[in-house]
C-alpha cells in the first residue's frame, strides 16, 4: 500500500467494512481475458481468516472460469462521499474498502451450502435464515478463501480523526 496512512489494520473496523459493504466484485481470469462481476457475499472473519461464500444460478460462466482457474481477486467499497477543491487535482471521494486475493472453489456438500447460505443472509440483512434440501439444491456457492487482503480509508479533508474526536 503506497499510502500507509490510510491502512486500515484494526480487525474490528475491517469487519465494519464488511458489514458495510453489500456487493463483492469478484475478478476472474479467463485466459488473457480478466472477468469482474458484482455479488452479494457472505463472509466469515476468524483470527484474522477470511472466507466469503456467494451464491448464484446453477450454471454460468463465472463457474466455467473458476474451475479452469481457481485463482480470484475481489474489491469492495462503502461510505463514498465525493469532495470538492479549489483546484480540479483537489477534488476526490471519501471512502473505506477493501480487496485481496484468493482461491474459488464450488462448495458441493448439501450442510457447507446450508451453512454458506445462512452466512450470506445474515451478512446481508442482519437476520438469522436456515435452508432446507430443496433450496440448496437449486443454487450454486462458491467459497473464497481469502489467502491476503488489505483495507484502507480516505476520510473527507478537514475531517477530525475518531481518536481525536473523544
Amino acid at each position: 500500500m503506497r499510502k500507509r496512512e490510510r491502512e486500515i489494520t484494526d480487525i474490528e473496523e475491517i469487519r465494519s467494512i464488511l458489514d458495510a459493504c453489500k456487493i463483492l466484485h469478484l475478478g476472474l481470469s479467463d485466459g488473457m481475458q480478466p472477468y469482474v462481476v458484482p455479488l452479494n457475499y457472505g463472509y466469515l472473519l476468524e483470527n484474522d481468516k477470511l472466507t466469503f461464500y456467494l451464491h448464484g444460478a446453477t450454471e454460468g460462466y463465472k463457474y466455467e472460469v473458476i474451475s479452469r482457474n481457481p485463482n480470484v481477486s475481489f474489491a469492495m467499497e462503502c461510505d463514498a462521499v465525493p469532495f470538492e477543491g479549489k483546484a480540479p487535482c483537489q477534488y476526490g471521494m471519501s471512502y473505506r474498502s477493501l480487496m485481496g486475493m484468493g482461491k474459488a472453489a464450488l462448495v458441493t456438500d448439501t450442510g457447507e451450502k446450508q451453512h454458506a447460505l445462512s452466512v450470506l443472509m445474515k451478512t446481508q440483512t442482519g437476520k438469522d435464515f436456515t435452508f432446507d434440501e430443496r433450496l440448496v439444491s437449486i443454487v450454486n456457492v462458491i467459497r473464497v478463501t481469502v489467502e491476503r487482503y488489505s483495507a484502507k480509508k480516505r476520510s473527507l479533508p478537514g475531517a477530525v480523526p475518531e481518536r481525536q474526536k473523544l
